[in-house]
């Protein structure tokens, strides 16, 4: 689906082409064909919106913000939890997200910020104005800091309070949407779907506990890796 009046890709082609899948252990860098295993490092070719597997070396050799003439861009590492006053239940509302989790993330393809949240079915796109998006990073310049392309606000609603809010690599949105379609059974996902974002989210609350340099370049994370 690309925006009227444009040619490339839109951002649920970008969407498409973030699902795809890592390589299985013993598969190559796609950069240099060296040999990778499971853990491994992402790099965003920016001209064709694909999330490249990559070995370290070609990781750190893209890490600057987009290398080989703004080509490609290594996906930051950075995990940070935000004050819980960030985002609002009252913005939470205005979203009228239908699920407690969404993701937000600016495209330099579309110039947008664009929205989407996780389901059975994969992650589909919230179409409803983002007005609150411009006041965010007014507020809060950690939310101003967040990387295009490449880093995602990444929020989770409970019941009742203000919504958790963090800052992660955008690959981790997409780990939880293929963790949903995993798991996902029945009309409110069953408890192995819960425990799965559960799970997940301690791993982010997990990452986020290290101490960050506020005003550092978003892709050096603290102590150099998280």
């Amino acid at each position: 689906m690309s925006p009227p009046g444009s040619s490339g890709p839109g951002p649920l082609d970008i969407l498409e082409r973030f699902r795809k899948p890592r390589p299985r252990p013993g598969e190559q860098c796609e950069m240099c064909a060296t040999e990778i295993g499971t853990e491994h490092s992402h790099v965003v070719n920016l001209e064709s919106r694909g999330l490249m597997c990559a070995c370290r070396p070609c990781y750190l050799l893209f890490l600057p913000g987009g290398a080989a003439g703004g080509r490609y861009k290594s996906v930051p590492d950075r995990c940070v939890e935000l004050p819980e006053a960030t985002l609002t239940r009252g913005d939470w509302e205005s979203l009228q997200v239908p699920v407690g989790i969404a993701f937000f993330f600016f495209s330099s393809t579309t110039g947008e910020v664009h929205c989407f949240y996780p389901g059975p079915a994969g992650a589909t796109e919230s179409l409803l104005p983002l007005d609150m998006w411009e006041r965010l990073r007014a507020a809060e310049p950690l939310v101003a800091s967040i990387e295009a392309d490449v880093e995602a606000l990444l929020v989770r609603a409970e019941r009742e309070g203000d919504p958790a809010s963090y800052i992660v690599p955008i690959d981790a949105c997409y780990e939880l949407v293929g963790y949903l379609r995993m798991y996902w059974k029945g009309f409110d996902g069953g408890g192995e779907a819960h425990q799965a974002i559960d799970d997940f989210f301690a791993g982010v609350v997990a990452k986020a506990s290290s101490p960050v340099r506020h005003g550092a370049p978003p892709w050096a994370p603290p102590n150099g890796s998280l």
